[in-house]
């Protein structure tokens, strides 16, 4: 029997993987489509494959367990935050205007 940290910390890894596959699929639909002649059958394609493999994959890592599906779904989450920070291209950071402090009067 596996303790139940270790679980949790599986539990979490997995989560990051299903969420970096989930996200990281969707950026790479994405740029697909923009040049595919039929960019809708790309994205309900990668829909479909991409939540099969994700819930499949919490329902395996939970294992009846709300404590592990919990944490799966905060490692899937985390996944997403990451993912968009990488895959943000560098003319993005250069074009978005700084904000200045507003003044009350």
């Amino acid at each position: 029997m596996m303790s139940e940290p270790l679980s949790l910390m599986l539990a979490w890894v997995t989560g990051m993987l299903l969420g970096a596959f989930f996200f990281g699929g969707l950026w790479w639909t994405i740029r697909k489509s923009i040049t595919s002649e039929r960019p809708a059958l790309w994205f309900v394609g990668s829909l479909f494959l991409r939540m099969s493999i994700a819930v499949t994959g919490f329902y395996f890592v939970s294992g009846g367990h709300w404590q592990r599906l919990l944490v799966c779904l905060l490692g899937f989450v985390i996944a997403r935050v990451v993912v968009t920070r990488l895959t943000r291209t560098s003319e993005e950071h250069q074009s978005r205007p700084t904000q200045e402090a507003g003044h009350a009067s």
